[in-house]
């Protein structure tokens, strides 16, 4: 009963704690492609915070000319795409302001050749050599993606927490498979078949759940024989539906590596679990 009291009492701390953001950790994403000799294509995706953009900036080497820049508006975050022109085999490519957020940066340069490099960046570790050698695989960077949504998602923890000091041991394993499959199903439909919902009632609805949590905790500190505990699998497979388009909001700011698409995927939700 104590770690059910601790359960509900982070609960609280949580709600009553304004920088505690769900999802603040779905990362920005800069796209370098290469269009033509010294010439490249630039995407810049950055996520907003309560409708405001956060103060991350793209650095490139000092030789490269920028052309004008064309935004727009999307879901959650601002795009901004503009021409390039300079040498992009040295020097480096940095994004500043990363530590003054929960935000990492995925970085992906596409040469000419074929070559891609690709790169997670994070506070302390803001910048990416144009030097080093080719990625051998794009898709290996998204299981430390999925690692750091997961780690950072406070709601997504705090729900799975609830249900592990809910359920009785015999009850765990059948319970974490069922949230398991079930973010699993509508992770993949929203990745690779545009599935999706409105992130505002998916994100009211994961709240909900942590909610429904929380007074099932109460009942059973009062020795209440609570849904939750005779139905857990059912609980956690429904909402762990709604999860699922929760974890996708990371991957449809930063897309999948084309040709990639099943691996990139398999890594993210493999970092998630």
């Amino acid at each position: 009963m104590t770690l059910l009291r601790l359960f509900v009492g982070f609960l609280c701390l949580c709600i009553g704690a304004p920088m505690v953001q769900a999802h603040e950790v779905n990362p920005a994403y800069l796209e370098i492609t290469e269009t033509a000799p010294d010439r490249h294509a630039v995407v810049w995706k950055q996520p907003l915070k309560d409708g405001m953009r956060l103060r991350l900036t793209p650095v490139f080497p000092e030789t490269c000319v920028a052309g004008p820049v064309q935004a727009s508006l999307a879901p959650g975050i601002v795009v901004e795409r503009w021409q390039l022109d300079c040498d992009m085999t040295t020097g480096s490519v940095r994004v500043t302001g990363l530590e003054r957020t929960l935000t990492d940066a995925f970085v992906r340069v596409q040469r000419l050749n074929g070559d891609t490099i690709t790169a997670v960046l994070r506070a302390g570790s803001d910048d990416v050599s144009l030097d080093r050698e080719a990625t051998s695989s794009p898709a290996t960077a998204y299981l430390w993606i999925g690692v750091e949504h997961i780690w950072f998602g406070y709601d997504h923890l705090l729900f799975v927490l609830g249900m592990v000091l809910l359920v009785r041991l015999r009850q765990l394993f059948l319970t974490i498979t069922a949230f398991t499959i079930a973010h699993s199903i509508t992770l993949a439909l929203s990745a690779l078949a545009g599935v999706s919902l409105p992130g505002a009632p998916v994100e009211i609805t994961i709240a909900l759940s942590i909610v429904l949590l929380a007074r099932e905790a109460i009942g059973r500190m009062r020795g209440e024989v609570t849904f939750s505990q005779t139905y857990p699998w059912l609980i956690a497979f429904g909402f762990g539906l709604i999860h699922g388009f929760g974890f996708s909001g990371a991957l449809a700011r930063i897309g999948l590596p084309t040709g990639q698409e099943d691996l990139a995927l398999l890594l993210f939700n493999l970092g998630v679990e």
